[in-house]
């Protein structure tokens, strides 16, 4: 998932269901007795948001009467914004990514935290021996810039580094050669994408792919720094007035969480939804994706996406303290207003509960995953 944080519009984003091509402004209107509803994505097609993608291949909106289109991300796209401007009716974005912009004013509330694990890896070659984030000191750490690197700064704040001084900063291009060339010494990467990447990759010296061995990876969450991920984001004065609104976020919660169980019990039949959607990586790749994914949304004990209030303040703290290398924070005050809010997400759950749908995935396994050469 790439998450990246620049000025942008809707412009060129693609309609991943139903017909045309995005327009100014957002549906939320009744077509043929079902509601219409635009969700816009943080990036392109991948297994990031398969139980969407599955919510629509198999009505699970349509028994909720809605009729959603799912809006393609992009370099350009920041959702947080397409929903402000009201350009989409709900968003997935990063917890504080959309804390700094509803900081900077857009009125927006958290609805529901899908992914309750963070997926942010910090990944190296075993030989530079980097095994915590205090190793990062004199290193050139490459990084996606553009709010992605909150944890990384975290990590190393924690470690007492500075930033600004004790490491080379390096801006990462949306791929692992920085890595594989050895331009850089630490690379960030998603444990559903880019890590994969280098497993898909060959390793000159053995002429063989390489393999989990050849690598150590920080995990954020391990280290302590994590902050919460994808989460979906609604319009907060449509929320505290107009009760279609409010109960439309219902239905459409229940949909997605639906398509987020279904993911979680076929695996294979996503990834092939995912990648009949055009995802331009492969096969092996998405299912990969798909099962790293599981990983970060379940078990949800509380219920599939419910938002931990301990796991909200820990990322509303590290926002608050962790300082980047120009030493600004990414907030600089206490979320104001209502930032979120477990009241949508409960009805879905307890919806969902009632018709047989598991929505805890207390059992849940995941899948063993042979990558190939390129992700084919």
């Amino acid at each position: 998932m790439r998450r990246r944080l620049i000025g942008g519009a809707l412009a060129g984003a693609l309609l991943l269901a139903g017909c045309g091509t995005a327009d100014d402004s957002s549906s939320g209107g009744s077509t043929g007795g079902t509601t219409a509803v635009k969700l816009q994505l943080q990036w392109f097609v991948q297994a990031q948001f398969a139980g969407y993608i599955a919510a629509v291949d198999k009505g699970f909106y349509s028994e909720q009467g809605l009729d959603v289109q799912i809006l393609e991300g992009g370099v350009d796209i920041v959702p947080q914004t397409v929903l402000a401007q009201g350009q989409a009716d709900f968003a997935v974005s990063w917890v504080p990514k959309a804390l700094a912009s509803r900081e900077q004013g857009a009125e927006i509330t958290e609805i529901a935290q899908v992914f309750q694990r963070s997926g942010t890896y910090q990944v190296s070659f075993k030989d530079s021996n980097i095994s915590s984030p205090a190793d990062l000191r004199g290193k050139k750490v490459g990084n996606w810039g553009f709010g992605n690197e909150f944890e990384l700064f975290a990590g190393m704040t924690k470690a007492g580094l500075d930033p600004g001084k004790d490491v080379t900063l390096v801006q990462q291009q949306f791929d692992m050669q920085a890595l594989l060339r050895r331009d850089i010494d630490a690379a960030q990467a998603m444990s559903y994408n880019e890590y994969a990447q280098l497993l898909e990759a060959k390793n000159p010296a053995t002429g063989k792919l390489y393999q989990p061995s050849d690598f150590t990876v920080l995990d954020w969450n391990t280290v302590g720094t994590a902050m919460l991920q994808d989460a979906v984001w609604a319009n907060s004065a449509k929320l505290s007035s107009d009760k279609a609104y409010q109960e439309t976020a219902v239905k459409f919660l229940t949909g997605s969480l639906k398509g987020w169980a279904y993911c979680r019990d076929n695996a294979a039949e996503c990834r092939d939804m995912v990648v009949k959607k055009g995802s331009k990586l492969g096969a092996s790749h998405q299912l990969w994706q798909m099962n790293e994914v599981n990983k970060l949304v379940w078990p949800s004990p509380g219920g599939v996406g419910l938002l931990n209030e301990t796991a909200w303040k820990a990322t509303v703290d590290l926002a608050l303290t962790t300082k980047n290398q120009d030493g600004q924070t990414v907030i600089t005050k206490q979320p104001s207003g209502t930032a979120y809010t477990n009241e949508y997400v409960q009805k879905a759950i307890d919806s969902l509960k009632s018709s047989g749908t598991d929505v805890t995935g207390s059992t849940f396994k995941p899948e063993t995953v042979t990558l190939n050469e390129g992700g084919a």
